[in-house]
């Protein structure tokens, strides 16, 4: 029962924020719990549900490559730009605080809960997105590993 109440104050939340990421999320695995087969797919969704998501996120960014928005001549006319090396600076920089995010999450998987609440306060309150816990757990990765050569 207490899976279903947690999940319902989430789903007021999000209803609250107007945040539709959320309350899809919510009603999904509600879904999923009430029809009996959670069991089955949350471990799956668990193991898996980080990479379809950003399988799906990069999908989405690569679409104005796919459709001919942005091709070789706006590439080229970018990288003119500091705007674009920045960019460039701080993807780099994110893919590796999320790598190390992934490490953390796979050593300690009880720093999820904490993640997932700062997640859940930002995407409610804030209108955030919903990537926080990864680069959330890549930012605590560094912070840990620069708080563990100081001790």
């Amino acid at each position: 029962m207490q899976p279903f109440i947690f999940l319902f104050i989430l789903l007021v939340i999000g209803m609250i924020a107007k945040n539709h990421s959320l309350i899809v999320a919510v009603l999904v695995l509600l879904f999923v719990k009430s029809i009996g087969v959670g069991s089955k797919v949350f471990p799956y969704l668990q193991q898996k549900g980080i990479n379809l998501g950003v399988t799906i996120i990069t999908i989405a960014v690569l679409v104005p490559i796919a459709s001919g928005k942005i091709g070789f001549k706006e590439l080229t006319e970018s990288v003119r730009s500091i705007y674009a090396w920045i960019a460039l600076l701080s993807g780099i920089a994110v893919a590796l605080l999320a790598k190390g995010g992934v490490t953390l999450l796979a050593k300690d998987p009880h720093m999820t809960t904490a993640l997932v609440l700062g997640t859940i306060l930002a995407v409610s309150l804030f209108k955030g997105v919903a990537v926080g816990p990864l680069i959330g757990a890549g930012i605590a990765y560094v912070i840990m590993k620069i708080v563990d050569i100081f001790s």
